[in-house]
């Protein structure tokens, strides 16, 4: 193992040494490396006269560039657009980003968490996650209504094994005990559960109450007591999106930070949906635990693991699209546009309730409950959900997802308020059609 590993390890183990039986075999040979990196930095401090360390290209004292790319960029300078960002992020965009992380979690208050790492959006996050604390065998607790993605990243890539609980009730409730019962049974078998949590639920657009919320940070806590080692993994992809008082408003990281020495609380995040730059791919991962002492020097092995499997992967998350998002995020229009934009998909939202309360509907389908984020789903009565999703397209050209054989996802955030009620009346259409 690399000298550098074998002191985050032990840096690492110090302060929480549950953290290092809960890592991946690949997580604990993971540093940060010094070599090029390193040596590029003290140049960068010391080679005054002439810096022959950088793999950019520079001209006249500047960074290399076509005017034409430039143009397109407008105002951003070539340092802060066409260079490497470090692995870790921009420094300043790692900092606003976690400010605004405890504005948002006021349970964070009084609270310790790592300096966010910058990932190539979301779905990079969820990868680098699983190169850290992922082994082949692993345990991974989902929903049974899930984004296809983890399956991907989880099961395909790591061989971890998926187990999935009922995440509604019959009567249209966050399935509580399903999800304790499958965290008891699991714990029961394996020393060490992941455990991910993404609300707004995709696809059902569903964020547990203030009342759920507590209970499941509850169930994890007894369980971490009980000798269990948990990684809660709280995918808040659409985070921020709440329409409803009855939602929690914030993320179930906050309340699950610092809650045991057995639980380890990963926060993926970004600005992909929250900032609706989905194209720039920038998102973050941060980590929230029990540590005895000082907090810093595990925190920063953690960051340094984290930046190396980065390193390792895709070098650097984009620098262009880091600025352009720090640059928004410093902006005094910022906190109008985000109002602007989420009263817009709030509304889209509440028109989708308003069409569904018509009773036309409910031989064709149930509506699973919904109160967040970019989606919403139906659960049909009488028909296949992949035949009269073709069906919709070919004869209407209408798009919608089907997740099973009787579930549908609808995307209100991509259609206009105006075309809701006209949407809901084809797709009633469309099952007509095929009961014929």
């Amino acid at each position: 193992m690399n000298p550098i590993a074998k002191q985050l390890n032990q840096d690492i183990e110090k302060g929480n040494p549950v953290l290092l039986e809960m890592m991946s075999d690949v997580g604990k040979k993971l540093f940060f490396p010094k070599g090029i990196l390193s040596q590029g930095a003290e140049a960068k401090e010391k080679a005054h006269k002439i810096n022959a360390t950088i793999g950019i290209a520079k001209e006249n004292g500047q960074t290399m560039r076509f005017d034409s790319v430039m143009a397109a960029i407008n105002d951003i300078r070539p340092e802060e657009s066409l260079t490497y960002a470090p692995s870790f992020g921009i420094p300043a965009l790692r900092k606003k980003w976690r400010e605004s992380v405890f504005e948002k979690n006021p349970s964070l208050s009084g609270k310790t968490i790592s300096l966010p790492v910058v990932t190539c959006g979301i779905t990079h996050g969820v990868s680098v996650f699983a190169d850290i604390w992922i082994n082949a065998g692993d345990v991974v607790i989902l929903p049974d209504m899930m984004w296809g993605n983890y399956n991907m990243i989880l099961d395909v890539r790591k061989g971890a094994k998926i187990s999935r609980y009922s995440v509604f009730t019959e009567t249209g409730k966050f399935n509580l005990k399903a999800f304790e019962d499958k965290i008891r049974q699991e714990a029961g078998q394996h020393k060490k559960l992941t455990v991910i949590l993404n609300f707004p639920h995709n696809p059902s657009g569903y964020t547990v109450t203030e009342e759920e919320g507590n209970r499941i940070v509850e169930i994890l806590k007894e369980q971490a007591e009980a000798g269990t080692n948990i990684l809660a993994v709280t995918d808040d992809s659409y985070f921020g999106l709440f329409y409803e008082e009855e939602s929690i408003k914030e993320s179930l990281f906050a309340r699950l930070c610092g809650k045991n020495s057995r639980l380890l609380a990963v926060k993926l995040d970004g600005c992909t949906k929250e900032n609706f730059v989905w194209g720039l791919r920038v998102g973050f991962i941060s980590y929230g635990c029990k540590i005895e002492g000082d907090s810093a020097p595990v925190y920063e092995a953690l960051e340094k693991k984290t930046a190396g499997s980065v390193r390792g992967n895709i070098s650097n998350a984009s620098h262009l699209s880091q600025s352009i998002v720090l640059r928004s995020m410093l902006s005094d229009e910022y906190p109008a546009e985000k109002e602007e934009k989420f009263m817009i998909l709030k509304k889209r939202a509440e028109r989708v309730k308003e069409v569904l309360e018509d009773t036309k509907y409910k031989d064709a389908w149930d509506v699973h409950p919904f109160n967040s984020g970019y989606f919403m789903c139906i659960k049909l009565k009488s028909v296949n959900a992949e035949k009269l999703r073709v069906h919709l397209l070919d004869k209407y050209g209408v798009g919608l997802i089907s997740i099973d054989d009787k579930n549908l996802r609808v995307a209100f955030s991509c259609v206009e308020e105006n075309e809701i009620q006209e949407m809901f009346d084809i797709i009633l259409q469309g099952v007509q059609d095929l009961l014929v």
